[in-house]
C-alpha cells in the first residue's frame, strides 16, 4: 500500500470530503463556536504536520518488521482470515468488521487506562468540536495507534483490498462525525442505525464524564449498542452542552505548544 498509488486516491477523497464538510459547516452549522476558529485551526494544522511523518514512519517500520519477517520465513498467507477459506466478499466484510471492532476496543482502552488517557485527552481538550477536531491527536498516540492497527491487521491476515477500504473509512468517517453540521432529525435517526453521526459523536466530547465514556465508535454503531456504551443524546442538549475537559475550560487547549505538552502535565 505504501508503494502504490492508494495514498494518492485516499488523499484526493479526503480533500473532496474536507471541501464538502467546510461548506456544510458554513451552511448547516449545529453549534456556535466558543473559541477563535483561526487559532484552533492553526493548532490543528500543526498536529497534522507533526503526525503525518510519525504515522508514515510507524507504518513503514511495522510493515518491514511484520510482513517482511513473514516473507523471509516463507510462510505465505498468514493470519486468521486466510485460514477460514471464505469467499472474497465474506473475507472483506469480516475483515472490515473485525478491524472496526479493534479500533472501537482501542478507543475504549484510551479512556480507561490512565497512561493512554494522558495521550488521548489531548483530543478531548478541544472546547469546540468541528471537522478539524478529527485531526487533533498527540503524535505519541498516533504512533501507538498505527502500530496497534497494523499488528491487528497482520494477525487477522486482512486482504490488502479490505485494508485499503478500511483505511479510507478510517480517514473519512472521523471528519464526518466530528463535523459541526445539523442533519435533519429523520436522517440522523436513520443513519445512526448503522453508522456514527455528528450528533451521536458529539455526546462523546461532552465535559460530563459519563457522556465522555460513551459512543466510542468511529464508523459503525454496533459495538456501542452491543456493549452498553451508547448514549443517544447529551443531558444538557446539543446547544447547551459543554464540550471539552472540565479541568481546562479556558483558551489553553487551542494553543499547539500547550496541547503537545498536555500528556506530561
Amino acid at each position: 500500500m505504501i508503494a502504490s498509488d492508494q495514498p494518492l486516491l485516499i488523499s484526493a477523497l479526503l480533500v473532496a470530503m474536507v471541501l464538502v464538510l467546510l461548506l456544510s459547516e458554513w451552511a448547516f452549522r449545529r453549534r456556535a463556536l466558543r473559541d477563535d476558529r483561526t487559532a484552533r485551526w492553526r493548532s490543528h494544522i500543526g498536529f497534522v504536520l507533526v503526525n503525518m511523518p510519525v504515522e508514515r514512519l510507524t507504518q513503514a517500520a511495522m510493515a518491514v518488521a511484520l510482513y517482511g519477517g513473514v516473507s523471509a520465513l516463507g510462510v505465505g498467507d498468514f493470519g486468521l482470515i486466510p485460514m477460514l477459506g471464505l469467499p472474497i466478499w465474506a473475507a472483506y466484510l469480516l475483515a472490515i468488521m473485525l478491524l472496526d471492532f479493534a479500533v472501537w476496543a482501542q478507543h475504549l482502552a484510551t479512556h480507561h487506562i490512565p497512561l493512554l488517557w494522558r495521550l488521548h485527552r489531548v483530543h478531548h481538550a478541544d472546547r469546540d468540536i468541528d471537522m478539524t477536531t478529527a485531526l487533533r491527536f498527540h503524535p505519541l498516540e498516533i504512533g501507538l495507534s498505527m502500530a496497534y492497527k497494523m499488528m491487528i491487521a497482520f494477525l487477522l491476515g486482512v486482504p490488502l483490498g479490505a485494508l485499503i477500504i478500511f483505511e479510507l473509512l478510517l480517514s473519512l468517517f472521523p471528519l464526518f462525525n466530528h463535523a459541526n453540521i445539523r442533519l435533519p432529525i429523520w436522517l440522523d435517526r436513520v443513519l445512526r442505525l448503522i453508522v456514527v453521526t455528528p450528533d451521536m459523536h458529539r455526546v462523546h466530547h461532552s465535559a460530563i464524564e459519563r457522556e465522555t465514556n460513551s459512543n466510542f465508535g468511529f464508523c459503525f454503531v454496533f459495538w456501542d449498542r452491543l456493549f452498553g456504551t451508547y448514549i443517544a443524546q447529551p443531558c444538557d442538549g446539543h446547544d447547551d452542552m459543554t464540550i471539552g475537559l472540565s479541568e481546562w475550560q479556558d483558551d489553553k487547549p487551542r494553543r499547539f505548544g500547550w496541547s503537545m505538552w498536555l500528556p506530561f502535565k
